[in-house]
C-alpha cells in the first residue's frame, strides 16, 4: 500500500496517512461488509497503523445517512459505500475525490483487472473513476434444485416471469412452512424498486420516456407491478412489506422459500455452510424476462471518498486495500472462498479455489454482469443510464414514495392502480423539471 502514499487526491482537505491515523467509514450492512469489519484490525490496521472506525447501517438508513453527510458537506466520514446511482450525480456536483490518481499510483492494485461494466458504472461522464468497487453484481433467480427436482420441475436457464409464477405456485408448501418465492417488498428506491424496476422494464414499462414523459401509471408499468404484488401475496414470504435484501437472504438460507430473485452477490452467503442451511442445494439462472432478452441489473457497492475528508491518503490506503486482490485472498483463506466479495475483477474468476467454491454461481454471475444493459434496459429509449434506477437526484425520493404506496397495497391497504396513479402525479412533477 506504500505505493499510494502522497498520490494526488483531487482536492479538498489535508492528506493524512501516517502512523496512528484514524478514519471513519460508513457502509451498508450486507454480509461482505460485516466480514471486512471482522478482518480489518488484525490485517490492515496492524500493517498500516490506521485505525478504521466503522458505522454499519441497513440499506435504507445507509442511503439516507450518506446522502445527508455528503450532500451537506458535513464531513463526518472519510469513506462511504455508494453505488452506480450516486457516483455520476455526486461527482458532477464535485462532492467526491477522483480516485484514478491513487489507483494508478499503486501498481499492485491493477486497475486494468477491474471489470469494464463495473468501472463504467463508477465513473463520471468523462471517464474519471470516483468509486473503487468492493463487489459488483447483477441480478438472477436462485432456486432450490432439490425441491424442484422432487416436484418434477425443470428450471429453464432463461426463465420467463410467467414460468416463475407457475413454479412458485407448484412449490409453495413443498416443505413445511416453505413459500414459493421471496421478492423484496420493503419500501425504498434501492430496496423494493431494485427488483421491481427490472420487472417493469421487461414487461415493456419505464419510469420516463426518452423525452421525459412520466409513465408510472401506463398499462405496462401497472401490469408489471400488479404481477409482482399478486405473486408476492399469493406465494411470497410472510410479511413481505417488511422484507428487503437481508430478510429474503435469511428466508432463503434458512429454507423458508423455494426461490428468490435478487442480487448475484447473495450467492456467496447461500453457499457458505457456516451460515446457510441450503448450501449445495441452490441453482442459479438468469433474471426472468417477458418482452426483453435480458433483465438483470448492474450495481456495485463501492468505496467513495467525500471531498470533505481531512484524511485523504489514509482513506485511499484503506479503499485500495479493501478492493484489492490481496483482500480477496484474505477472505478466501480466513472465511472461505465462497464469501469473496467478487463481481469486480477478471482475475477472481481464474483463482482455482474460488472457481471451485463458486462453481454453482460464479460463471452465471459474470455472464449476468456482462449482459446487463444500463443504456438499453427495456423496450424503448431512456432519458438516463440505469437498469433499476433513473439517474437523477429526484429518483431517490420519487422511488421511495411510490414504493411506500405499493407496500401498502401488498398488505391490502389500497390497490396497486391507486398507488401508481398517485405516483404518476409525483413523476410528472419531476419530469417537468427536465422536459424542457
Amino acid at each position: 500500500m506504500s505505493g499510494c502514499a502522497g498520490a494526488g487526491g483531487g482536492g479538498g482537505g489535508g492528506e493524512g496517512g501516517g502512523e496512528g491515523d484514524s478514519i471513519n467509514v460508513l457502509m451498508v450492512g450486507n454480509p461482505q461488509m460485516v466480514d471486512i469489519e471482522k478482518l480489518t484490525e488484525d490485517t490492515f490496521t496492524k500493517d498500516t497503523g490506521i485505525q478504521v472506525n466503522y458505522t454499519i447501517l441497513p440499506e435504507n438508513e445507509l442511503r439516507d445517512k450518506v446522502t445527508q453527510d455528503i450532500a451537506t458537506q458535513a464531513g463526518q466520514y472519510d469513506v462511504a459505500t455508494i453505488g452506480a446511482y450516486e457516483v455520476p450525480i455526486w461527482s458532477e456536483n464535485d462532492w467526491l475525490h477522483e480516485l484514478d490518481s491513487y489507483a494508478d499510483a499503486d501498481k499492485s492494485f491493477d486497475k486494468d483487472d477491474l471489470l469494464d461494466p463495473i468501472v463504467q458504472s463508477l465513473s463520471s461522464e468523462d471517464g474519471t473513476l470516483y468509486g473503487l468497487p468492493f463487489y459488483g453484481e447483477s441480478s438472477f433467480l436462485m432456486y432450490r434444485e432439490d425441491v424442484l427436482k422432487k416436484e418434477g420441475i425443470t428450471m429453464p436457464e432463461r426463465p420467463t416471469w410467467d414460468e416463475v409464477a407457475d413454479i412458485a405456485a407448484k412449490v409453495d408448501g413443498a416443505e413445511p412452512g416453505m413459500k414459493g418465492i421471496c421478492l423484496r417488498g420493503l419500501p425504498g428506491w434501492g430496496e423494493m424498486f431494485a427488483p421491481l424496476t427490472t420487472v417493469v422494464n421487461t414487461f415493456g414499462g419505464t419510469w420516463f420516456t426518452e423525452d421525459w414523459q412520466a409513465q408510472v401509471n401506463a398499462p405496462e408499468f401497472k401490469e408489471a407491478t400488479n404481477f409482482y404484488v399478486d405473486l408476492v401475496r399469493a406465494h411470497g414470504e410472510p410479511g413481505a412489506a417488511q422484507a428487503g435484501f437481508t430478510e429474503c437472504l435469511n428466508a432463503m438460507s434458512q429454507g423458508k422459500v423455494a426461490m428468490w430473485y435478487d442480487a448475484t452477490s447473495a450467492a456467496g452467503s447461500l453457499e457458505d455452510p457456516e451460515v446457510s442451511k441450503v448450501a449445495g442445494k441452490v441453482g442459479y439462472v438468469f433474471a426472468p424476462v417477458k418482452e426483453t432478452e435480458s433483465s438483470g441489473w448492474l450495481w456495485a457497492w463501492a468505496w467513495a471518498m467525500p471531498k470533505t475528508t481531512q484524511n485523504a491518503d489514509a482513506a485511499a490506503k484503506f479503499m485500495l486495500w479493501a478492493s484489492s486482490k490481496e483482500y480477496e485472498e484474505l477472505v478466501g483463506k480466513e472465511l472461505g472462498w465462497a464469501r469473496v466479495p467478487a463481481g469486480k475483477r477478471e482475475s477472481t474468476y481464474e483463482i482455482p479455489e474460488y472457481k471451485k467454491a463458486a462453481e454453482a454461481f460464479g460463471e452465471m454471475t459474470l455472464k449476468s454482469i456482462q449482459e446487463a444493459k444500463p443504456t438499453d434496459p427495456g423496450v424503448q429509449p431512456r432519458p438516463t443510464v440505469g437498469v433499476q434506477f433513473v439517474a437523477i437526484p429526484e429518483f431517490q425520493d420519487l422511488g421511495t414514495k411510490v414504493s411506500q404506496d405499493i407496500a401498502a397495497a401488498m398488505t391490502g391497504r389500497g390497490t396497486v392502480d391507486e398507488a401508481l396513479d398517485k405516483g404518476q402525479q409525483l413523476a410528472e412533477e419531476v419530469a417537468s423539471e427536465y422536459a424542457n
